[in-house]
């Protein structure tokens, strides 16, 4: 399975298991496996370069086993077929998110007009509190 042109996954890598689903069917969930288990170990990946790794064991959350296995249940649709696709679609899009690196923040200073507003509003605000403070010359 081809998900971007640098990464390719073997068909081989990826675990399917169909069980009973809970969702839609009537009686018919009661007696097929329509819902779908892919299972996919992020940890010992050979398809996988180490930065997108590191990402998807990150971005995978708690579909993440302890062993580093990515866990996806597809049991909204009625088929096999259909679970399957959605099982497919979602497994394909985190590892897409997993495969963009984040952009490197670059440090801005503040500006000198930013710097003036900032300070104009806490004198404002000191101002004000200094107008509440109790006088002994009388004044209240």
């Amino acid at each position: 399975m081809i998900v971007t042109p640098q990464i390719e996954i073997p068909d081989g890598e990826l675990h399917l298991e169909f069980v009973r689903g809970s969702g839609p069917g009537g009686q018919n969930v009661n007696k097929v496996a329509t819902a779908v288990q892919l299972r996919f170990d992020v940890a010992h990946s050979p398809s996988l370069p180490d930065d997108v790794r590191e990402r998807l064991l990150r971005i995978g959350g708690r579909r993440v086993t302890d062993d580093g296995v990515l866990v996806i249940d597809a049991r909204r649709a009625r088929t096999q077929l259909e679970n399957r696709n959605l099982a497919l679609a979602q497994f394909v899009a985190l590892v897409r998110k997993a495969a963009v690196s984040p952009r490197k923040r670059r440090k801005t200073a503040p500006t000198a007009a930013s710097k003036e507003r900032r300070l104009r509003r806490k004198k404002q605000r000191s101002e004000v509190k200094r107008n509440r403070r109790f006088r002994l010359d009388g004044d209240v």
